[in-house]
């Protein structure tokens, strides 16, 4: 009974020792005579038991983040070496007391408060050098900290704005997306304002159209809108997106394509989907080369005009493109026609009748001719009836670029019955409608004035 009396003595004794141990060493921090106190921590923390009990690691995050922060040694090689001790500390003490219990204790708390001062001026030093990946690290441990200190209510905020930015506008510049799009989230969640934050709100729509996440797209859209009303870039939709985002045509119409799957009658993305190939099969720089697969090509622009069409019904844009697209065509297979024509006139003998196969091919142009021609007629049809019944303006530049394309579709019209009705030799009754409609389309084209 007495041995057990005296170990119990004995345990007792040791952790009081311990206990005066972590206390004198707390009443050196009181002094500020940090020196001292890491020389008694360093000796306490080569002891088992001493390193047993998880405040160890607090007072040592005290100690050495103390240290970091004196002056003659802030700033320099060392002091960073106690700042990455004091940190390696404190990530021990939260491991082993999660719920950090002692963090509150006003010793106690200058630890993390000091590790964050600490990386908040070294973060910003090196973001003022544009050293991007350094201020990152260290602007990621301080918003880390500061999350922890508002937590437990050392700090008085629901957000350290600065710090956040700043670790967002570093992420960025790191070329770590995902990790800016995490900071400028808390901001944006948190719908922060003013001058300098509309950035966060351009970010997180392109990031999020990026992404195709669309469903944050338009709510950070709708944010931007709401907290910016005077800013043109929340007015952009996700069609300004698939275009303005994308450098080439095939990026651009892949993403199209992909906001129309999800929005397939979208009057703005097929209208564009439709302008982008309109422009690649219709190229005016000089020398373009078609691409291999034009007819795939006009078969999607067709379709989405006519979508666009349909959407808006009361726009003639859409028939006026397929229309002159065809017009264009036909003029190069009329050249290549007349060429043809010019070619076997001057292989051909005098007198002499031409060959089977010029004939053949001869015919076969004539043939891709008419039918190109014919490709603008519908189109030209439903623009030109639109123009007919379409209201006046006061807008005078409209009116001339609106009687300018009436005018054209006219005259087309004219051209393609007149074609129509040579083509129809040998069948009066087809020769004499068609020689209606041409008729009919010249004194339209005369009366527009």
């Amino acid at each position: 009974m007495k041995r057990t009396f005296f170990l119990l003595t004995v345990c007792l004794s040791t952790l009081l020792v311990k206990a005066q141990k972590i206390e004198d060493i707390k009443n050196m921090l009181i002094l500020n005579k940090y020196q001292q106190a890491k020389t008694e921590l360093d000796k306490g923390m080569s002891n088992p038991k001493f390193t047993a009990k998880p405040e160890a690691y607090l007072l040592k995050t005290a100690v050495y983040a103390g240290l970091s922060m004196v002056d003659g040694t802030k700033g320099t090689p060392q002091a960073e070496q106690y700042a990455n001790e004091a940190e390696t500390a404190f990530n021990k003490y939260k491991e082993l007391e999660p719920a950090m219990p002692l963090i509150t204790d006003p010793i106690y708390q200058n630890g993390p408060v000091n590790l964050y001062s600490g990386y908040y001026a070294s973060g910003y030093e090196d973001y003022n050098n544009k050293k991007w990946e350094e201020s990152f690290g260290k602007f990621k441990k301080a918003a880390d900290l500061s999350d922890i200190l508002i937590a437990k209510k050392i700090l008085t905020t629901t957000l350290d704005t600065n710090v956040v930015i700043l670790a967002a506008i570093t992420a960025e510049q790191s070329n770590k997306k995902d990790e800016a799009a995490k900071y400028y989230t808390r901001l944006a969640d948190a719908k922060v304002t003013g001058e300098g934050f509309e950035s966060v709100y351009r970010y997180l729509v392109n990031y999020s159209f990026t992404k195709k996440d669309m469903v944050n797209f338009e709510k950070y859209r709708a944010l931007g809108k709401q907290l910016f009303p005077t800013s043109e870039y929340f007015t952009y939709d996700k069609t300004d997106f698939a275009v303005g985002l994308e450098t080439d045509f095939t990026a651009k119409l892949k993403s199209l394509e992909e906001v129309l799957a999800g929005d397939p009658n979208n009057y703005k993305a097929n209208e564009i989907l439709g302008e982008i190939i309109y422009d690649t099969l219709n190229s005016r720089v000089d020398n373009a080369v078609m691409p291999a697969n034009a007819d795939e090509l006009e078969a999607k622009m067709i379709a989405a005009f006519t979508k666009a069409a349909a959407a808006k019904p009361d726009l003639e844009n859409p028939w006026l493109y397929i229309g002159d697209h065809f017009i264009n065509k036909a003029v190069k297979v009329n050249a290549e026609r007349e060429a043809f024509a010019k070619d076997m006139k001057a292989r051909t003998k005098p007198g002499a009748m031409a060959s089977k196969e010029d004939i053949a091919k001869r015919d076969m142009l004539d043939k891709k001719y008419s039918e190109t021609l014919d490709g603008a007629r519908e189109p030209y049809e439903k623009a030109a009836a639109m123009f007919a019944v379409k209201p006046k303006t006061d807008d005078k530049k409209q009116t001339s670029i609106d009687k300018q394309q009436y005018k054209k579709a006219v005259s087309y019209l004219a051209d393609i019955y007149a074609n129509k009705r040579i083509n129809a030799k040998g069948k009066p009754a087809d020769i004499a409608k068609y020689t209606a409609e041409e008729k009919k389309w010249n004194d339209l084209y005369e009366s527009i004035k």
